[in-house]
C-alpha cells in the first residue's frame, strides 16, 4: 500500500478469512495493490486488474475489496458467451436474485417512510437514520451483549418501535400541535438526521463491522443462481413482514383507521377517529419496520455508521415512484429500483448503477406524475 505519490505505507497480508487491516495516519488518496502471485495457484482478481484507489477520510474506514475467481474463467466466460448467450443470462439471472434481495430490504424501509407521508405528510428525511439505529441496536445486542443475532434482532426491532412512540408523542406530535407546517417540520427532519448520524459515530465509530453470526456463508447453487441461505431466510421474513403489514392495512380497524387519516384527516378525526393515537400506531409501526430493513440491509452487506444515509435517496425513489403515501406503491416502486439498480450492472460499471435507477425514476415520473400507483389530484 502506498500514498497517492507513491510513498510507501504497509505491506500487509491477509488473514485466513481473507480480510486484512492497514492504519494510516492522514487521510488523503491511497493505492493498494494486490500481488497475484500470493493467490491460490487456481484463482485470479477478477477482470485481471489488481490495483485499487481508495480515499480515507479523518475518523472513517475505507473498505477496499478484491473479487477471485477461477483461473481461465474470464476466457471460459467469453467462448461460452460466443457460443450462445448461456454465462450473460446466467449472469442476468444472478443480478435478478440480488434485485428482489435489494428490493424488499428498500421496500421494508419505504413501508415506513410512505406510512408516515400519508397520515401526516412529514417527508422525514431522518428515516434513514432509523435504518441505521435498528442495525447497531441489534449489533450492540449481538456482538456487545453477546446473544445471538435471532434474539437480538427482535430486541432491536421492539426497541425501535418503541423510540419510534415516544419519538412522535414527545417531538412530532408537540410540533404538530403548536402548528408548524410541513416545510419547517421536513427541514426540522434533516437536522434531526445529521443528529442521530453523528450520535452513531460518537458511539459506534467510523469503522464498517459484521455481526457475530452469519457473516460468511457458501453459497447454494439454485439452478443459475447461487445465494447465500441468510438471503434466502432474509427474503422470505421481508415478504412475509410486506404481507402481514399489508393485510392489517386492508382488514384491521387499525389500518383501516390509517387510510381514512391518510385519505381525509379531518373527515376522519369528525368520524370518531382518533388520529393522534392511529399516527402514533403508525410511527410504532414504521420505527420498528425501518429497524427491521436496517438489520437485512447489514445482514447482507455489513453495517456502519452511514449505512442508512447512503440507501435513503433510494428509498425515497421507491416511494416516489411506486406513488407518494401508498403502501403498496412504496413496495412496487422499491421492488423496481432494487431490480433495475442490480440488472443495470449488465451494462454499465458498478459505481453507476445508482444513476440508473433515478434516471427511470425521473422517465416514469415524465410520464405518470402521481407514480405507478398514486392518484392523480386537483391542485387549487
Amino acid at each position: 500500500m502506498t500514498t497517492e505519490s507513491g510513498q510507501p505505507v504497509e505491506e500487509v497480508t491477509t488473514n485466513p478469512e481473507g480480510t486484512w487491516e492497514v492504519q494510516v495516519e492522514e487521510p488523503g488518496k491511497y493505492k493498494v495493490t494486490l500481488d497475484p502471485g500470493t493467490l491460490p495457484q487456481n484463482a485470479e482478481v477478477r477482470g485481471g486488474n489488481n490495483t485499487r484507489t481508495p480515499t480515507v477520510y479523518e475518523g472513517n474506514c475505507s473498505a477496499v475489496l478484491f473479487a477471485l475467481q477461477p483461473k481461465g474463467a474470464a476466457g471460459q466466460e467469453q467462448q461460452e458467451g460466443a457460443g450462445g448467450g448461456s454465462t450473460f443470462w446466467a449472469q442476468a439471472a444472478q443480478l435478478t436474485f440480488e434485485g428482489l434481495n435489494l428490493g424488499l430490504i428498500i421496500a421494508l424501509a419505504a413501508l415506513g417512510l410512505s406510512l408516515i407521508y400519508g397520515t401526516t405528510g412529514l417527508t422525514n428525511f431522518a428515516h434513514g437514520e432509523l435504518v441505521t439505529l435498528g442495525a447497531l441496536l441489534a449489533y450492540g445486542f449481538n456482538v456487545g451483549l453477546g446473544l445471538h443475532l435471532i434474539p437480538a434482532a427482535l430486541i432491536a426491532v421492539i426497541a425501535a418501535a418503541v423510540l419510534g412512540y415516544f419519538q412522535d408523542r414527545l417531538f412530532w406530535g408537540q410540533l404538530r400541535r403548536r402548528g408548524t407546517g410541513i416545510i419547517a417540520m421536513m427541514i426540522i427532519s434533516i437536522g434531526v438526521a445529521l443528529f442521530m448520524r453523528y450520535v452513531f459515530l460518537i458511539f459506534f465509530g467510523g469503522q464498517t463491522e459484521s455481526y457475530a453470526q452469519y457473516t460468511a456463508q457458501p453459497g447454494i447453487e439454485i439452478g443459475p443462481i447461487s445465494a447465500a441461505p441468510k438471503n434466502l431466510v432474509a427474503m422470505g421474513i421481508e415478504l412475509v413482514v410486506l404481507i402481514i403489514v399489508g393485510f392489517a392495512l386492508l382488514r384491521t380497524r387499525t389500518g383501516k383507521a390509517a387510510r381514512a387519516v391518510a385519505d381525509n384527516p379531518a373527515l376522519a378525526a369528525s368520524s370518531g377517529i382518533n388520529v393522534d393515537r392511529v399516527i402514533r400506531i403508525i410511527w410504532t409501526g414504521g420505527g420498528a419496520i425501518a429497524a427491521l430493513a436496517g438489520i437485512m440491509l447489514a445482514l447482507s452487506q455489513n453495517l456502519k455508521y452511514t449505512m442508512g444515509q447512503e440507501i435513503l435517496l433510494l428509498i425515497f425513489a421507491g416511494v416516489t415512484l411506486g406513488g407518494l403515501g401508498t403502501a403498496f406503491g412504496a413496495l412496487v416502486g422499491s421492488l423496481v429500483v432494487g431490480l433495475f439498480i442490480q440488472v443495470s450492472t449488465l451494462w454499465v460499471p458498478p459505481e453507476l448503477k445508482n444513476v440508473g435507477a433515478l434516471a427511470v425514476l425521473i422517465i416514469v415520473l415524465l410520464v405518470r406524475p402521481q407514480g405507478i400507483l398514486g392518484r392523480r389530484e386537483r391542485i387549487g
